[in-house]
């Protein structure tokens, strides 16, 4: 890990053994969130990368924020990434929390089932997004979210999160659709 904005992301990151339950080892991103210059370079190196990758061929940015919660750290991503490429953001939001038409999709939890929806006239068939999130651990709210675009004809051209747990294998859920990281933890 050569690059300093990324070391300094990285230092960021912080780990709380048994959290939220025995067993799991929880990667907390707040200490990113909360300083402005870790913030910036991780906008920075995600838009740094999509630019590398896809050029201008991207039409929009897609974050998904998880109801009207406060703890959507997700969502924080995508319309500060949106902003730097100079696109527009796309909101993906759990069932019943948008107004008008919408498409859904579900996908499983742990417990039961979660339903990811958005609106129908978001996107154009054929318009280009990526998927932003903060982290990507199981991969079912990325992959529910890739249907949902699916189902509007969009393409999606890549993933991208700022961490990835490696060990619960989500980036397999996604089949064909790239996908990238910043970091990686197992």
């Amino acid at each position: 890990m050569a690059d300093p904005e990324l070391q300094l992301v990285a230092r960021r990151i912080r780990s709380f053994p048994d959290f939220p339950i025995p067993g799991v080892l929880f990667r907390d991103i707040s200490p990113v969130l909360k300083d402005p210059t870790s913030f910036r370079a991780s906008i920075s190196l995600l838009a740094n990368h999509l630019k590398k990758a896809h050029g201008g061929r991207i039409d929009y940015i897609a974050g998904k924020w998880s109801g009207g919660r406060l703890d959507s750290r997700g969502f924080l991503f995508g319309p500060s990434l949106a902003q730097e490429l100079g696109l527009g953001c796309i909101l993906i939001r759990k069932r019943g929390k948008l107004p008008g038409p919408t498409v859904c999709a579900s996908y499983a939890l742990e417990y039961g089932k979660g339903e990811l929806e958005i609106q129908r006239d978001a996107l154009e068939p054929g318009q280009k997004v990526v998927v932003v999130d903060d982290l990507l651990a199981t991969g079912g709210t990325m992959c529910a979210a890739c249907e949902l675009l699916g189902q509007l004809r969009a393409e999606v051209l890549e993933c991208v999160s700022l961490v990835e747990l490696t060990s619960l294998k989500g980036r397999e859920k996604l089949g064909a659709v790239p996908f990238f990281s910043l970091l990686q933890y197992e």
